[in-house]
């Protein structure tokens, strides 16, 4: 898609911002996170400060989409798995045109097609809805194949959490896809080695997960979740593996609430909801940040 030439507006109103490239989008993205999260009350603001730079990184260049033409049929695919975290993708496909910025003040409201976790009904761009975890990678898989059987070139990504990855069908997935040579497949594991009640080590650990994957027979990339060059590399050695015959994934390592001082790597903020002193805290050190 290219750079964003197009002049947008950050939570909801006040002055335009220029989205040029994934560090601001990245911004946006937090910003109008946590203003959703306030005016519905909703959870979850931990997990989408987390992924904030792997959606704006996608969204700045590297999805082959259109937000003109939001279903033309050679467009890449992206699959949040991680549906609890859909506010980012929101704030993203607002921010990029495809739909108005100030619908994001409807999300979680009654008779909003902006849902609590991302959904595909009525909302261009989004292509499935997901939240129940586990599900997503097989999802990607299958829609993989179908562009391999069909002899299309567009590219199918899969963004999942770590603790997800707990989930034995994300395992079988990750099978399927090799044994079908799903090279055109790129999953991106959000690392922030937190999940709902406590750390994934506490729970069930992954480590080695590097190993893990190679064994079930992916390439595998880890990079700095939050560093959008270093992200940008990783998906472009993940499109350079089409034809190997692998899929490809690359463990973004992150941090729970990165952005925010007190919700960092706090397993509180996956769940609370950021209202008085807490919103105005959190919200006067994104302001600090403000590109």
């Amino acid at each position: 898609m290219g750079s964003y030439e197009a002049l947008v507006h950050s939570a909801f109103e006040g002055n335009p911002i220029p989205v040029r490239d994934a560090k601001t989008l990245a911004w946006l993205i937090r910003r109008n996170g946590l203003e959703m999260a306030r005016i519905s009350r909703g959870s979850h603001i931990g997990s989408v400060f987390s992924v904030a730079e792997i959606i704006a990184t996608l969204y700045s260049g590297v999805l082959n989409v259109d937000p003109r033409d939001p279903r033309k049929p050679d467009r890449d695919r992206l699959i949040l798995s991680k549906g609890h975290a859909g506010s980012a993708v929101y704030a993203a496909l607002a921010e990029t045109g495809f739909f108005p910025v100030e619908e994001l003040s409807t999300h979680y409201g009654n008779g909003s097609r902006l849902s609590g976790h991302v959904s595909h009904k009525g909302v261009p761009g989004v292509e499935v809805s997901t939240g129940s975890l586990g599900h997503g990678l097989a999802v990607g898989a299958g829609m993989a194949l179908g562009a391999k059987m069909d002899g299309a070139a567009w590219r199918t990504v899969v963004v999942l959490g770590d603790g997800e990855c707990d989930e034995g069908a994300v395992w079988e997935s990750a099978l399927h896809a090799a044994q079908f040579q799903l090279d055109r497949l790129t999953a991106v594991i959000d690392y922030n080695h937190m999940q709902s009640l406590d750390f994934v080590q506490n729970t069930l650990a992954l480590e080695p997960f590097e190993d893990k994957w190679r064994a079930f027979g992916w390439h595998v990339r880890s990079c700095d979740g939050h560093d959008t060059e270093a992200l940008r590399e990783a998906f472009d050695w993940a499109w350079g593996n089409a034809g190997s015959g692998k899929p490809s994934v690359i463990l973004a390592h992150t941090v729970k609430g990165k952005g925010v001082s007190f919700m960092e790597n706090q397993i509180l903020w996956h769940y609370r909801t950021p209202q008085g002193e807490e919103y105005e805290a959190a919200l006067k050190e994104l302001e600090a940040q403000r590109p």
